[in-house]
């Protein structure tokens, strides 16, 4: 049987992958560990959801690691640095880079050194 459709034509587009706040994974694990044993499977379908979701999600709120129960992609950004503080964070990194820098110069200035040493001893040697 042929297909009418053109061979790099997708039927359906990509699935968007699914985010939970972290209030509504303490309401599920809530509600999933509070449900009748025979009712647990029930929550999970309603909510489409896999039994290592909940799993997980009790993990972390066990460990009082709230913070893990944020998605870090949708979590609001971090509080903005003053001038001082991102230019004093700048110029460490630029003293760090240097300093890196001068020690890979110094290494190899003195390999240069050592060369030209030998040849010089070389050339002596060869007069």
């Amino acid at each position: 049987m042929t297909s009418t459709k053109p061979a790099g034509s997708d039927p359906a587009p990509r699935p968007k992958r699914r985010s939970f706040s972290p209030e509504y994974k303490l309401r599920i694990v809530a509600e999933y560990d509070a449900a009748p044993k025979n009712e647990k499977g029930a929550v999970l379908r309603r909510e489409r959801l896999y039994h290592s979701h909940v799993k997980e999600w009790r993990a972390a709120r066990d460990a009082g690691a709230l913070e893990k129960l944020v998605d870090k992609r949708t979590s609001p950004a971090r509080p903005k640095k003053s001038a001082a503080e991102a230019e004093n964070e700048q110029l460490r990194r630029q003293v760090e880079r240097l300093q890196k820098e001068l020690a890979r110069n110094k290494a190899a200035l003195e390999v240069m050194g050592k060369a030209s040493a030998l040849l010089d001893m070389l050339s002596e040697s060869a007069d």
